[in-house]
């Protein structure tokens, strides 16, 4: 199973580079794993940012394979659990999917993105910053490959 996580933005702060290099790592030898930046679309105070979000569109579209299991993450999508997580990713491997993981940027991802999606997955109904979502989003990964493998980093 490979697992691709597309991730509008290249400017990370060095705290979340070294979190998500950290749990990459911890990943390698469970799945083929790697996250993809894609620059941001240049965007100005004052100026419809429509422009800017179907670049960041079609640098993603790019990416995506006809076979991938598409999965947008936006605050607005369905809610799992860590064990449902678990069983999420755990269905994805017995089907012998490769999954794509899209982290939109400042503006989200467009309709286009969206129905390309099978589904959107969200991880918090809190917005939170860009960073912070691949950091947490790698973490969780971590955390539901140790509860499939009976390993004791997870605890309810």
């Amino acid at each position: 199973m490979r697992i691709r996580i597309l991730a509008i933005g290249t400017r990370v702060p060095r705290w979340a580079q070294e979190a998500c290099a950290e749990y990459l790592q911890r990943l390698q030898a469970a799945f083929q794993i790697e996250l993809i930046e894609i620059a941001a679309g240049k965007r100005s105070p004052g100026i419809d940012p429509s422009r800017a979000i179907q670049r960041e569109s079609t640098q993603l579209a790019r990416h995506l394979r006809p076979a991938d299991h598409v999965v947008a993450l936006d605050e607005r999508g369905r809610e799992l659990t860590t064990r449902t997580l678990a069983s999420w990713l755990g269905a994805r491997r017995s089907q012998g999917s490769d999954v794509a993981l899209l982290i939109g940027g400042p503006d989200g991802l467009t309709p286009e993105i969206r129905a390309r999606s099978h589904e959107t997955l969200s991880l918090s109904r809190l917005t939170l910053p860009h960073a912070l979502a691949r950091v947490v989003l790698i973490e969780q990964l971590y955390r539901a490959h140790s509860i499939l493998a009976g390993h004791p980093y997870h605890r309810d």
